[in-house]
C-alpha cells in the first residue's frame, strides 16, 4: 500500500475522532431543570473550538499530505515539474514533492515491444501484409529530452512505428515476390539494419531488435508459387533418375570394359606363353639339329652376338639325304620361332581340312645362309649330293 494512501487514512481517523469529540456533549443527556453553568458552557465551547482546529487541520492534512507522496515502481522513471518546468527526474521510491506545485510524468524504462501490421508491394508489384516486431528502450539519462521533445511515451513509439514501417517497404520494395519467399531469413536481418540505422540515438532510445515473423501474399500467387516449386522439383528429380541411370550405366561399361580388357589380357598371356614354349622348343630343337649335323661330320661354326651363340652349319661335299634331314630339323625350327602361340588355323574345302601352319617371315630369303635361327627351307636343292 502507498505510503500517501496509509497517512490519509490516519488522517480521516482523526477526522473522525474530532467530530466525535465535538458530538458529545450535544449527545450527552440532561436532566430536567438543569442550568449549566457559564463554566461548564465555557468547556464546551473551548473544547469545540480546538476539535474545530484539529478537524481543519486533519481534512488540510488529507487534502495535502496524501497526494504529495510519489512512488516510482521498479522498471521506471520519473520526470518532475514544478510549475510546468522540469527540475529533476527520480527512480524507483517514494518521494514527498508538494502536489499543488510538483507533478510527476511516470516513464517505463523497460524494453518495450511494437507489433506492426501493414502491408507493402514488391518490385514485380506483388501485394504482401508484413508482420513485424520491434523493441527498444528508453535511454534514462534522456528521459528530459524524451520529456520534452514528445511529452508522452506512447507518441514517441508512435514515431517508432512509423518510421519502422516506412524502412520495412523500403526494404522489401527491392525484391520480387518469389524471392522474398526463398530468402526471407536472409531479408529479415537487412530491415533491421535499416530500422537500427533509422532510429539510432535520434530517438533517445536503445534499439534492441527488429523481427520480420511474416510475409503473407495472395492466395493466387502463392498456389502458383507453389505449382512453380512443385514443377521444378518434378524437373529435378527427372534429372537426378536420368543421371542415376547413366552413371549405373557408365559403370556397367566400365566392368564390362575391365573384363573385357581382363580377357585381353588373358589371351595374350596365354599367347605370349606359348609362343615361349615354342621358342624354348625351338632352341632345344635347334641344339639338336647342331648335334646331329656334328653327328653327320658337319662343320659347325659359332659365331658369338648380342642374343647369344649363334650356329654356322656348312654343308659343303654333304649329300641329298643328310642335307634334307638337317634341313628337315631347321624348318621345325623356323616355324617355332614364327608361332606366335595360337593354334594353326583350319580351312574346310570339298569335304577336307587343310591346316594353315604359319612360317617364318625370313623363309624363301638368303637361302644360302646356313644360320639355324633363319635356316632355309630348299637347303637340299641349293647343295648338291657328293657324286652329283
Amino acid at each position: 500500500m502507498a505510503l500517501g494512501t496509509i497517512i490519509g487514512i490516519i488522517l480521516v481517523a482523526i477526522i473522525a475522532g474530532c467530530i466525535a469529540i465535538l458530538a458529545i456533549p450535544a449527545l450527552k443527556p440532561k436532566k430536567r431543570g438543569y442550568q449549566s453553568t457559564a463554566s461548564e458552557d465555557k468547556n464546551v465551547k473551548k473544547r469545540s473550538i480546538i476539535a474545530g482546529i484539529v478537524a481543519g487541520v486533519a481534512v488540510l492534512a488529507v487534502i495535502t499530505v496524501p497526494p504529495s507522496f510519489h512512488t516510482v515502481d521498479a522498471g521506471e522513471i520519473a520526470v518532475v515539474k514544478r510549475l510546468g518546468k522540469i527540475t529533476n527526474t527520480r527512480t524507483a521510491g517514494t518521494y514527498f514533492d508538494f502536489w499543488m506545485i510538483n507533478t510527476y510524468d511516470v516513464y517505463d524504462a523497460k524494453v518495450q515491444q511494437l507489433n506492426i501490421q501493414t502491408e507493402a508491394y514488391t518490385t514485380d508489384s506483388q501485394q504482401m501484409d508484413i508482420s513485424l516486431t520491434v523493441q527498444f528502450q528508453i535511454q534514462q539519462h534522456n528521459v528530459k529530452e524524451i520529456a520534452t521533445n514528445y511529452g508522452k511515451l506512447e507518441l514517441l513509439a508512435n514515431r517508432i512505428e512509423a518510421v519502422s514501417t516506412e524502412r520495412t517497404k523500403s526494404v522489401l520494395s527491392q525484391y520480387k515476390a518469389e524471392t522474398l519467399i526463398v530468402e526471407r531469413a536472409n531479408v529479415s536481418p537487412m530491415v533491421e539494419q535499416s530500422i537500427r540505422e533509422a532510429i539510432s540515438d535520434k530517438f533517445f532510445v536503445d534499439f534492441n531488435a527488429a523481427v520480420l515473423t511474416d510475409i503473407s501474399f495472395s492466395d493466387a500467387f502463392e498456389k502458383a508459387v507453389e505449382d512453380k516449386m512443385t514443377a521444378e522439383q518434378e524437373k529435378l528429380k527427372a534429372e537426378y533418375e536420368n543421371e542415376k541411370k547413366i552413371a549405373q550405366a557408365t559403370a556397367e561399361l566400365e566392368i564390362a570394359k575391365k573384363a573385357a580388357e581382363a580377357k585381353i589380357r588373358e589371351a595374350e598371356g596365354q599367347a605370349e606363353s606359348q609362343r615361349l614354349l615354342a621358342k624354348a622348343s625351338a632352341d632345344e630343337v635347334k641344339i639338336k639339329s647342331v648335334e646331329t649335323a656334328r653327328m653327320l661330320g658337319f662343320n659347325i661354326n659359332e659365331v658369338e652376338t648380342a642374343d647369344g651363340t649363334e650356329y654356322e652349319i656348312d654343308f659343303t661335299g654333304k649329300t641329298a639325304e643328310e642335307i634334307a634331314l638337317i634341313s628337315d630339323y631347321l624348318k621345325y625350327v623356323a616355324y617355332l620361332e614364327a608361332w606366335d602361340g595360337k593354334l594353326p588355323q583350319t580351312v574346310v574345302t570339298d569335304g577336307s581340312a587343310q591346316l594353315l601352319i604359319p612360317t617364318a617371315p625370313s623363309l624363301g630369303e638368303n637361302q644360302n645362309t646356313t644360320n639355324p635361327s633363319t635356316p632355309s627351307t630348299d637347303a637340299s636343292q641349293d647343295v648338291a649330293p657328293d657324286g652329283e
